[in-house]
């Protein structure tokens, strides 16, 4: 069930919004106050009944969508990101997010009008040693829209244009190259998107699944060790519910990715195998089985971003350069 809006008190208030058909449930969105209209932390997914709770939750404290200063977005994905572009038509509100998660929404713009995005997708999952069945899948998914593109773009250490406050920039990427923590100096809180949730660990993907010179999941883990050094009275995430203790709760989320490394680990002394396969041998929520491609998709994402880390600690290595993708122990 969504919990109802909520006054967090210190001019910030808590809206959750829906996110249709998807097992998170709701985005929590957050308005800061400011003299010049309230500032939103993410803005929820691209639906109309989104929209109307976005717009109804604000109304219960008085606030205008038409008043929103702008919108700053902790990282590009759409229960995020999505809404920006109609709370900008509405308002005139500036967008912001990190330059790399930026740079990523300009890529899927162009990859919109030229249809290329559909074609490295479907070759990822062939390299990565999907079936032919699973490739006609794919083929039949239903496009997306990406979302807007930002007005401004933040950086490591920037203070967001809040009148009267200090909400800090800390970039933290990991589950997206350009995701955000945003540290409200003046009101010890830390809004932390999906990089550090209560309950829940965020997906760690690799995508392509051979793309070089990037470890995303090194970078979360490096991310997770500099918030966990933080000292911050609540976290406010954008899913589930606000909590304290972000030190430990980022000190478990790093242990169970350590353990994730360790159930790869095991599956390579056993023997080689593709992409796909591995992923197959792992333990999800869901058997392999039952999941369908879109799952199975992340999943191999996520193992990827796995196997990479082990390559980069000398643990793992490619097993050749054909296709599709195989892996063993160093």
């Amino acid at each position: 069930m969504r919990p109802e809006p909520e006054d967090l008190g210190g001019g910030i208030w808590s809206v959750p919004v829906p996110i249709p058909g998807n097992p998170l449930a709701y985005t929590l969105v957050y308005a800061l106050e400011t003299p010049d209209g309230p500032v939103l932390v993410d803005a929820g997914w691209h639906h109309d009944d989104a929209w109307a709770a976005l717009r109804d939750g604000l109304a219960s404290f008085g606030l205008d969508v038409a008043g929103v200063r702008g919108v700053v977005v902790t990282h590009f994905h759409p229960d995020h990101a999505g809404l920006a572009g109609r709370v900008r038509e509405a308002s005139g509100a500036w967008i912001a997010m990190h330059r790399a998660d930026a740079e990523i929404v300009q890529m899927f713009h162009d990859a919109v009008a030229t249809d290329a995005g559909r074609t490295w997708e479907g070759g990822a999952l062939r390299r990565a040693g999907a079936s032919a069945g699973e490739l006609a899948d794919f083929a039949e998914r239903e496009h997306v829209e990406p979302p807007a593109r930002p007005d401004r773009e933040l950086a490591d250490g920037d203070l967001v244009d809040l009148p009267g406050r200090k909400l800090r920039v800390i970039w933290t990427p990991g589950h997206s190259p350009g995701h955000i923590c945003l540290h409200l100096e003046d009101g010890d809180r830390i809004f932390t998107g999906d990089h550090v949730l209560p309950r829940i660990t965020p997906h760690i993907g690799l995508y392509p699944y051979d793309l070089p010179d990037v470890d995303p999941l090194g970078d979360f883990l490096g991310s997770l060790g500099r918030v966990a050094a933080m000292t911050v009275g609540e976290v406010l995430p954008a899913h589930q519910y606000r909590f304290t203790g972000l030190t430990e709760r980022a000190q478990a989320i790093i242990g169970h990715h350590e353990e994730r490394l360790e159930e790869i680990t095991a599956l390579l002394s056993a023997r080689p195998g593709t992409l796909w396969e591995l992923t197959a041998g792992l333990s999800w929520r869901h058997p392999w089985e039952s999941m369908e491609l879109g799952s199975r998709r992340m999943a191999a994402g996520e193992a990827a971003a796995h196997l990479r880390t082990l390559e980069r600690r000398g643990v793992a290595r490619r097993d050749g350069d054909g296709d599709p993708l195989r892996f063993a122990l160093r």
